[in-house]
């Protein structure tokens, strides 16, 4: 397992690194009719701090490029400006396949880019079929699912709104962005949770509220100034010593393989084949890590309808069969 992205581990302003991904989709009440109610599709963007944890979520009516820049500028109007965006490599982003007539935001598209470009942002994808490698903003939209599910037990489908929607998803970024990113103390003298709400409000709704004296205006700004700063401290602080501390145990992948090389022969897993075909390949490139020099991500040449077709997986995705 490769040591953490100095992104995850190193403070920086919420907001600064942010995973991106797309979920979805839900039917809402577009209008109403003489023969009944008419429907559209919204969409959900998350955006993920990969430092701080905290989440933003942005409703979107469909997948094109101008209500994803629309996205994009809200998020950058509410959060600040962002250096880099991650994301996978899934037709969400990359675009839509002519085959199957999809419909999906193309971040390489001329008015996407030309926005990336003005803005001076950097778009990083993971390579394709490699989850675990978006583990970290994936997990979030499974808590966001899970929580706007609960939601929607008690609201009729056919009478979800945009508005309703746009509300729920305000909910549930408060709610996820209010959990404890690390253990709670059990000490009395300790009520403070680090969470991700605690440095995007600057509030701790388990401290009291400092007492207010028109007497004293001049004492009063400086008490409130040094009290978000203190809150700001405390949450830096907790952040290095609990939550770092966390992320340190590597689970899976502990020990150490020879690294693949061009011309190994590999057999490669494809969810979409059926049962009994072993597709066979040889590694044409490899991609060695920049931090450690490990080959994590390989391309691969397969005989596809008698043609060369070449595939760029994570390492997780083949098998060495002959080196």
């Amino acid at each position: 397992m490769a040591n953490l992205p100095a992104d995850r581990v190193v403070p920086s302003s919420p907001f600064t690194i942010v995973g991106v991904d797309v979920f979805g989709p839900w039917n809402v009440v577009a209008r109403k009719t003489r023969g009944g109610l008419a429907h559209s599709k919204r969409w959900a963007l998350l955006f993920n701090c990969i430092a701080t944890r905290a989440v933003h979520i942005e409703i979107i009516e469909d997948l094109s490029s101008s209500s994803f820049i629309n996205a994009l500028r809200r998020f950058i109007s509410l959060r600040g400006p962002v250096q880099e965006f991650r994301s996978d490599r899934g037709t969400n982003f990359i675009g839509a396949l002519d085959d199957l007539h999809a419909n999906a935001l193309f971040i390489e598209d001329v008015p996407v880019q030309n926005f990336l470009s003005s803005a001076r942002i950097k778009w990083t994808f993971n390579p394709p079929h490699a989850s675990h490698m978006a583990g970290s903003w994936e997990r979030m939209i499974g808590i966001a699912r899970k929580i706007l599910d609960a939601m929607l037990l008690n609201t009729k489908a056919k009478e979800l709104s945009h508005e309703v929607l746009c509300t729920f998803m305000c909910e549930v970024t408060a709610i996820m962005n209010s959990r404890p990113i690390c253990s709670i103390s059990t000490d009395s003298e300790d009520p403070i949770i680090v969470s991700p709400s605690l440095l995007l409000t600057q509030k701790n709704f388990n401290t009291d509220v400092i007492p207010v004296d028109s007497t004293s205006l001049k004492y009063i700004y400086t008490v409130q100034w040094k009290h978000v700063q203190q809150l700001s401290n405390t949450f830096w602080k907790r952040w290095k010593e609990r939550y770092i501390q966390n992320l340190q145990i590597r689970r899976k992948w502990q020990n150490v393989k020879p690294d693949l090389k061009p011309s190994d022969v590999v057999l490669l897993r494809d969810k979409s084949l059926y049962r009994g075909q072993w597709p066979v390949g040889l590694v044409n490139r490899v991609f060695p890590s920049d931090s450690d020099g490990k080959v994590r991500t390989i391309e691969i040449r397969v005989i596809k309808d008698n043609k060369p077709v070449y595939y760029v997986r994570p390492i997780t995705e083949v098998v060495l069969l002959i080196e």
